[in-house]
């Protein structure tokens, strides 16, 4: 009988567990705050927090102490968002499609981030010296546009599932990235800067991108977590889910609207990211339990500290800088190697 129990699932997220996720984050985050490829003293910089946070003297020079609060503090702050937004994104996918390898990027948000990044950086070559730059928000407009072209033709087609809206994804994701190759050809000059965003990275964004991403993320979070019982009603099937009051359409879209703006909000500020929403739920998943009560606020924790750590790799690790995405997808691709391979024979 105890044996049982203890191999039964989480359904509920314990605060110990929350707890001990958040300071693992917290310790991550001061740990990239304080080191970098330029070294200031791990002691020196502890004393500049401190010092911030009590009024107390400075250790460090006026452009030290810059490269901490205008350099590498925001760039951790925003490597955290961007992994929550991620992570949760994938958890949410994975419950929505009942599929362990679904993707944030699944219904074209990656493809018309990427065609509308495109577009700006060919037709608009000046762009980077205007105050707000339009890269951002065009790719942040591109994302949403690819996710609910693909709703509309998921819907138009006759059909709500979820093969349905696969489907209708994998065609908008086609179409949208030959728009892209066309305006890429449009200017071939421009082929180094546009992969070089889409590889993805974070070494040219400050408080800005913070502030820009921020309200997005945090609403999507929200929406995703007030969610979760009904993604774990979803996984019994749409017949038992209505037999409990549950409507299965409706909890979909807010759920996929909800993973889309994240998703949007992380490739505005970011470029595109791959694996994280494929690898931090699934390590959730197996230490955690299966219940998206558990999966899916210990994915935007765990996601947020999984890419401060893989930011802090790529901006340390060689004298240049690593793409980010290259980071994350020689940790990502291996382990999805490993998932596909645990659920074969499982998926549907």
């Amino acid at each position: 009988m105890l044996k049982a129990r203890a191999l039964r699932p989480a359904t509920t997220l314990r605060p110990r567990t929350l707890l001990a996720a958040m300071l693992v984050l917290l310790g991550v985050g001061v740990l990239a705050v304080v080191l970098g490829a330029g070294d200031l003293g791990a002691g020196r910089v502890l004393t500049e927090i401190g010092a911030q946070l009590t009024g107390g003297v400075s250790p460090l020079s006026e452009r030290e102490a810059a490269i901490v609060w205008e350099l590498r503090l925001p760039r951790v702050l925003l490597a955290g968002l961007v992994g929550a937004a991620l992570a949760g994104a994938g958890a949410a996918f994975q419950g929505v499609f009942r599929n362990p390898l679904a993707d944030p990027y699944l219904l074209g948000a990656a493809a018309g981030a990427g065609m509308a990044a495109t577009i700006v950086v060919v037709l608009l070559p000046a762009a980077s010296s205007w105050v707000v730059g339009p890269l951002p928000l065009a790719a942040f407009a591109g994302a949403l546009g690819g996710v609910g072209l693909s709703w509309v033709l998921g819907r138009s087609a006759g059909g709500s599932g979820t093969a349905t809206l696969l489907l209708a994804g994998v065609a908008v994701a086609s179409f949208l990235t030959a728009v892209q190759t066309f305006v890429q050809q449009l200017d071939t000059d421009t082929i180094e800067q546009v992969y070089t965003w889409m590889l993805g990275g974070l070494n040219l964004t400050g408080w800005r991108e913070v502030w820009l991403a921020l309200p997005y993320i945090a609403l999507a979070a929200v929406v995703l977590c007030a969610c979760a019982r009904l993604l774990d009603v979803l996984g019994l099937g749409d017949a038992e889910a209505a037999s409990l009051g549950v409507h299965a359409g409706r909890v979909r879209l807010v759920v996929l609207s909800a993973a889309s703006l994240a998703t949007a909000a992380a490739v505005a500020v970011s470029g595109l990211i791959g694996f994280v929403g494929i690898v931090v739920p699934h390590l959730v998943r197996l230490l955690a339990g299966a219940s998206y009560r558990v999966i899916l606020p210990l994915s935007l924790v765990g996601g947020a500290a999984f890419l401060i750590v893989a930011d802090h790799i790529a901006r340390t690790i060689m004298p240049g800088e690593l793409p980010l995405g290259v980071v994350t997808a020689f940790a990502g691709a291996p382990f999805f190697v490993v998932v596909l391979r645990t659920t074969r024979g499982r998926l549907p």
